[in-house]
C-alpha cells in the first residue's frame, strides 16, 4: 500500500471513530441535562405543576439577550429545556444517518448552551425547518447541513417574539399564539434558511477564518436587517425582557453556586477521565496539541477524539476557574459593582466557550484572549480611580462574561500571530462587546461571535497593512501514518461487524 493509500484510509479510520465518539458523547452530555433535572428539583424543592408551569413560561416567554432561564422558569425547567432541545438534535442528527464531526459537534453545544438564555423547544424549529426546506429545494444533502440548522436557532428570539409579543400593545394573553406571529414565523424561518447558507461563505472570507464563531457574523447581519426592517422601519419598539444584564441576582451566592460547580465539575472530570483512559492512561501529546496554533486545525482529525475529551475536560476546568475567581471580584473589592454568579446566561457561556474544544481551542491559546479583557478591566478601574469616577463594570459583569465566552473564537490571532496579538484581540473586542447588542436588538443569541467577527475584521486588515505575518503555521501532519492504530470504539465497532457477519 503506498503511503497516499495509507493516509486515505488512516483518515477514513479516524473520521468513522470520531463520528461514533461525538455521537456517543453528545448523548452522554445531553443525559447529563436529563440526570441533573430531578436533582435540581430537590435542590429547589420545585416539583409537579410548578415545574411545568416554569417550563411553559420558557416556552412562551422572550427570548432576547439577557433573558435568564433560570429567573424566567427554575433551574430545573431550564435544564429540563436543554435536555429535550439537545435530543431533538441527537434524533435528527441520528436519522440522517450524518457523519458527525467537530462541526457537528460544536453546532450542538451552542444549541445546548442557548437553551439557558433564549432558545426553547418551541423557538427553535422555524430557522432550524428553514434550512431543511432550503436543502431540499437546492438539493444539497440535509446530512451535510446539519450544523447550519444548528446554527441558524441563534434567531429563535425573533420566533418567541414573533408568535407572544409582536407587535407589541396586542390583546394577546401571556402564553398566547398570535396568527400574524405563525405566519411571520414560519416565512421568517424560510427567509433565514435561505440567507445563512448564503451569507456564511462570504462573512468567513471577511475575517479569513480568525473568528472561530463564524456563523455569528452572518447570523448578526442577518439579524440587524430584520430588527431594522421589522421594528425600526415601523417605529415598534421590541417587548421588554425584563431581564437587565448583572442585574440578574443580589449576590452570586444566590445562583446555585454549590450545585453548577459540581455540574460543571463532573461533566469535566468524567470527560478527562475517559480521554485519558482511551488514551493509554496518559495524556501524551497533549502538549503537542496546546502547542498548536487552532487555526483551520481539527484536533479530532490529527489527535483523535481521546485527547479531544482531555482538551474538553482540562480546558474547561479552566474556564470554571476563571468564572469563580472574577465572582468574588466584588465581594473582595466592594468598590466594584455588583457582578452576577450562575445565572441561566452564565451557565450557557460555559459551554458557548467550549464549542470548539475539539476544533482550535485550548487554554493556551484563549489565555491571552482572556487577559485582554483583564488588561482593559485594569485600564478602566486606573482611570476613574484617577478622575475619582465610579467603576462602571466588572469582569462579573454579564454582558463581559458573555463577551469573553465567544471571544475566545478570536484564539487563532494569539496562536498564529503571538501571544501579544491575542491580547489585543481580546481587548478590542472587550470594548465593543457592550454595544453589538443595540444593533440587533438582542435577538441575535450569537452576539458574542458577531463581537468577536467584528473585532477580527478590525484587527486582521490592521496586521496585513503593516506587515505582521503570522508567526506559527500547524504542521499538516501531526502523527505519522505508520504510527497509527484503531482506537477502542473503532476496534469494538469492527468485532461487532465481524460478529454479525458470523452469526
Amino acid at each position: 500500500m503506498s503511503q497516499s493509500d495509507a493516509r486515505r484510509q488512516l483518515l477514513e479510520e479516524r473520521a468513522k471513530e470520531n463520528s461514533i465518539a461525538f455521537k456517543c458523547f453528545i448523548v452522554l452530555l445531553n443525559l447529563s441535562f436529563f440526570i441533573a433535572t430531578p436533582i435540581a428539583q430537590a435542590v429547589t424543592g420545585v416539583w409537579g405543576d410548578r415545574f411545568w408551569g416554569d417550563l411553559w413560561a420558557i416556552f412562551t416567554g422572550p427570548g432576547k439577550l439577557v433573558t435568564d432561564y433560570f429567573s424566567l422558569g427554575s433551574l430545573a425547567s431550564a435544564m429540563f429545556n436543554a435536555g429535550l432541545c439537545g435530543f431533538a438534535c441527537v434524533l435528527i442528527i441520528t436519522a440522517s444517518r450524518a457523519r458527525a464531526n467537530s462541526t457537528t459537534f460544536a453546532a450542538f453545544i451552542l444549541v445546548i448552551a442557548h437553551c439557558f438564555y433564549g432558545l426553547n423547544l418551541i423557538n427553535m424549529w422555524p430557522p432550524f425547518i428553514g434550512v431543511l426546506v432550503y436543502c431540499l429545494v437546492t438539493k444539497h444533502p440535509i446530512r451535510d447541513n446539519l450544523h447550519i440548522a444548528m446554527f441558524s436557532t441563534a434567531l429563535a428570539p425573533f420566533i418567541s417574539d414573533f408568535l407572544f409579543f409582536y407587535p407589541p400593545g396586542s390583546s394577546l394573553r401571556l402564553g398566547e399564539f398570535s396568527v400574524l406571529g405563525i405566519i411571520l414565523s414560519v416565512l421568517f424561518g424560510i427567509f433565514a434558511g435561505f440567507l445563512v447558507p448564503a451569507l456564511l461563505p462570504g462573512t468567513s472570507a471577511m475575517h479569513r477564518g480568525y473568528n472561530m464563531y463564524k456563523a455569528g457574523l452572518a447570523i448578526g447581519i442577518l439579524g440587524i436587517f430584520v430588527y431594522c426592517f421589522l421594528y425600526k422601519t415601523f417605529g415598534i419598539t421590541p417587548h421588554d425582557t425584563g431581564f437587565a444584564p448583572g442585574t440578574c441576582y443580589e449576590a452570586f451566592r444566590s445562583t446555585h453556586y454549590l450545585f453548577m460547580n459540581c455540574f460543571f465539575i463532573s461533566i469535566f472530570l468524567l470527560a478527562l477521565l475517559v480521554g485519558f483512559t482511551q488514551n493509554g492512561r496518559s495524556f501524551k501529546n497533549y502538549r503537542k496539541l496546546t502547542s498548536c496554533s487552532g487555526y483551520g486545525l481539527d484536533f479530532a482529525d490529527k489527535f483523535g477524539m481521546p485527547l479531544c475529551l482531555i482538551n474538553f475536560g482540562v480546558y474547561g476546568l479552566s474556564i470554571l476557574a476563571y468564572l469563580n475567581a472574577v465572582f468574588w471580584l466584588p465581594v473582595l473589592f466592594p468598590a466594584l459593582p455588583d457582578g452576577v454568579g450562575f445565572t441561566g446566561a452564565t451557565v450557557g457561556v460555559i459551554f458557548a466557550a467550549l464549542t470548539f474544544s475539539a476544533d482550535g481551542q485550548h487554554p493556551k491559546n484563549v489565555a491571552p484572549v482572556a487577559l485582554g479583557y483583564t488588561l482593559l478591566f485594569v485600564l478602566v478601574c486606573g482611570i476613574c480611580l484617577i478622575t475619582g469616577a465610579d467603576v462602571p463594570w466588572t469582569l462579573a459583569t454579564q454582558s463581559y462574561i458573555n463577551g469573553l465566552a465567544f471571544a475566545t473564537g478570536l484564539c487563532p490571532i494569539a496562536g498564529s500571530y503571538g501571544f501579544k496579538y491575542g491580547v489585543i484581540a481580546g481587548f478590542v473586542s472587550a470594548i465593543i462587546c457592550t454595544s453589538t447588542s443595540a444593533m440587533h436588538g438582542g435577538f441575535v443569541l450569537y452576539n458574542g461571535g458577531f463581537n468577536a467577527g467584528l473585532a477580527a475584521i478590525i484587527l486582521i486588515p490592521l496586521l496585513d497593512f503593516y506587515k505582521v505575518a503570522p508567526k506559527k503555521v500547524d504542521d499538516d501532519e501531526i502523527f505519522p501514518v505508520e504510527n497509527y492504530k484503531k482506537g477502542p470504539i473503532l476496534r469494538l465497532v469492527d468485532f461487532m461487524e465481524k460478529h454479525s457477519k458470523n452469526v
